[in-house]
Parts: structure tokens; C-alpha cells; sequence
């Protein structure tokens, strides 16, 4: 209803996105984020997506869930999160996307990652559940990417019990992930007061 609208829009402005769409769970906005891509690109099963080798199971689990092929790259050792120079040694012709992890409130390397991946066409949706309101140069994290997501898990920075936000700056990328979440529903279905 309009609270949940209200929290929606004040999310995305402080995390500077267009849209905002609150979910059940950080996994949740995850997977609808990377079903949305994977829809947009016309991306075919055993593609794959990069994933950091150390991050909650979620990270990969959506991967396998969408019927694609996570590839897992190490992380750096001060950081715990996925090493931008590790990227270039795994890149195939099936390689699509990758999902920087932000990990214990500490932001991944988002400008080398972008570079990359400007560089080689690959979407990027931030893992940003661990590191809600963490920045990188005044910028927050969830910002950079295509496409991010955040958990209000009990044990997360904004505890709510359960649930998460799912972010981004396309119209027709949020009009699909809202389908997602609401189970195919069309979204003037949903906005019915």
C-alpha cells in the first residue's frame, strides 16, 4: 500500500536509483534482479555469472536456481570480496554477469569492477545485504551497478526480521522484477488503491 510505496521511494533517493522495490528477503531481490537480466539479455541456460568464492550461500544459489553457471573467483585478503584482478582469468564466451559481494560493511573494488565490465559487456547486480549505507567516495554502494540488492535481515545494518529492497535506474528492468516478485502479476494489477 502507500507506506510501503513511501519507504520504497525514500530507499532508492538515499541510495541514489530511481526505483526501489521492497521483497520478502535480500535473496529474494537477488534472484528477481538476476531473472530480470536474464529475461532483458535473452540469456540461455549454462550461461555464466561471477561470484566471489567467499559470500552467503544466496550469492550462488540464485545463480543455480535461474538455471545459470556460477564461477567462483577469489577474493582479496583484506577485504573478503571479490578481486577485480581475478576477473579477466575467468572470462568465457558464456560469461554474462557478475555479482560483487559487499561484504561485513566493507564496500568490493566497484570502480575496477566496473571498468571490467564495462569493458567486456557484463551486467553487474551488488550483493549490497551485508553493507546497507557503506559508500565508496561519498558514493553508496548499490549505486554503481546495473542492478542491486539489500536485506533487512535481523542481522543486517537496517534490521527489519525479514526482507530486503531490490534496485535500479530502468523502467522496464523494475516493471519485470515487480512481475517476478509478485508472482507474474502485470504491475497495474499491483497499484490498484
Amino acid at each position: 500500500g502507500p507506506f510501503t510505496r513511501k519507504l520504497e521511494a525514500k530507499f532508492a533517493k538515499l541510495h541514489h536509483r530511481q526505483w526501489s522495490i521492497f521483497t520478502s528477503s535480500g535473496t529474494g531481490a537477488l534472484q528477481a534482479g538476476l531473472a530480470t537480466l536474464k529475461e532483458i539479455n535473452h540469456w540461455q541456460d549454462g550461461d555464466e555469472v561471477l561470484v566471489p568464492a567467499i559470500s552467503f550461500i544466496s550469492t550462488a544459489n540464485i545463480v543455480y536456481h535461474l538455471r545459470l553457471k556460477p564461477v567462483f573467483l577469489d577474493v582479496e585478503p583484506n577485504t573478503y570480496n571479490l578481486n577485480p584482478k581475478e576477473i579477466i582469468k575467468y572470462l568465457t564466451k558464456k560469461t554474462k554477469a557478475m555479482i560483487p559481494v559487499h561484504v561485513l560493511g566493507l564496500p568490493a573494488n566497484m570502480p575496477q569492477i566496473l571498468i571490467l565490465a564495462h569493458t567486456h559487456r557484463l551486467k553487474v547486480i551488488e550483493d549490497s545485504c551485508d553493507a546497507m549505507f557503506v559508500g565508496i567516495n561519498g558514493q553508496p554502494v548499490g549505486s554503481f551497478g546495473d542492478l542491486a540488492a539489500f536485506s533487512t535481515y535481523a542481522a543486517h545494518l537496517l534490521p527489519t526480521g525479514v526482507g530486503g529492497f531490490l534496485v535500479g535506474d530502468s523502467p522496464k528492468m523494475e516493471a519485470i522484477a515487480r512481475s517476478y516478485i509478485f508472482h507474474g502479476r502485470h504491475q497495474s494489477y499491483l497499484s490498484i488503491d
